[in-house]
């Protein structure tokens, strides 16, 4: 497996106003193989970024030493696919049509995606939408949205986030076989599943679905978003976890999301990714 450091994790990388060329710098001296690149409306990397601006970046990463493991967006949360309003949902497919086109230009095959949202518990002011109706939605808008990646031959990778829908390994991965195409996937993270699972059984029952896998920790005791703490420092048990995945044979990027940017936390991240996938 390869080590792959988070845009995100970078001071100014979640605003998206940290220079790319700069992340990759850091994220090449701190020893990662790969640099996941986060994507939204307004920033950095947009929708509206060009191919010539991708190949720009791409000649960037190959002389840090770096591969661009996946491209992320958490544009659904604030226009979300399963939103009552149709205007929103038109929105957001047009942005991911486009950010899937930008994931195909940079050279990689791999789009984390959040499918939409039951509710949003950091926005206050979010509507809450029916479970049901949640999956009608958010089932509809990746089929719109599938004849895109298969013709980029970019997956959809959907993330187990804490949305409050697809909340259990069984759930999600009938959610993907619906749609019948290798282009929809899980990207599967080990800490946000900590509340209410273990990250290894997602792994064996998700198998060959999994296109990406996102590394965290989180500390049971505390139970809010709080817990998420430093690696090694939580409950995460990540030699189950490399276990479940040799199992199903993975062997793709493992990409550190510690968020938010705290000093000194990308290099700590680092040193601690090393420690366990060594």
């Amino acid at each position: 497996m390869k080590i792959s450091a988070s845009y995100w994790i970078f001071e100014g990388g979640l605003e998206g106003e940290l220079p790319i060329h700069e992340a990759m710098e850091q994220a090449s001296q701190l020893g990662f193989d790969a640099i996941e690149l986060g994507i939204a409306s307004q920033g950095v990397l947009t929708h509206r970024t060009t191919q010539a601006e991708c190949e720009t970046i791409c000649v960037e990463a190959k002389r840090n030493g770096l591969e661009i493991s996946g491209v992320a967006s958490g544009e659904s949360w604030g226009s979300s696919p399963t939103s009552s309003d149709a205007k929103v949902r038109e929105r957001i497919l047009d942005f991911t049509q486009k950010a899937l086109q930008v994931t195909q230009w940079l050279g990689t095959d791999a789009y984390l995606y959040v499918p939409g949202a039951v509710d949003v518990f950091f926005l206050p002011e979010a509507e809450v939408v029916p479970y049901d109706v949640c999956y009608e939605r958010a089932t509809e808008a990746i089929s719109k949205l599938l004849p895109t990646a298969e013709k980029l031959g970019v997956s959809i990778a959907v993330e187990n986030v804490w949305n409050k829908f697809l909340l259990s390994p069984l759930e999600m991965r009938d959610f993907i076989d619906q749609f019948k195409s290798a282009s929809v996937g899980a990207y599967f993270d080990v800490g946000n599943v900590m509340l209410t699972g273990y990250p290894d059984q997602w792994i064996n029952i998700l198998g060959s679905r999994i296109k990406r896998v996102h590394i965290k920790d989180f500390k049971l005791v505390i139970g809010t978003a709080d817990g998420f703490v430093d690696l090694l420092e939580g409950d995460v048990d990540f030699e189950a976890i490399k276990k479940s995945l040799a199992e199903i044979n993975y062997d793709g990027y493992v990409t550190a999301e510690m968020i938010p940017y705290v000093p000194g936390r990308p290099e700590k991240t680092a040193e601690a990714m090393k420690e366990i996938f060594k």
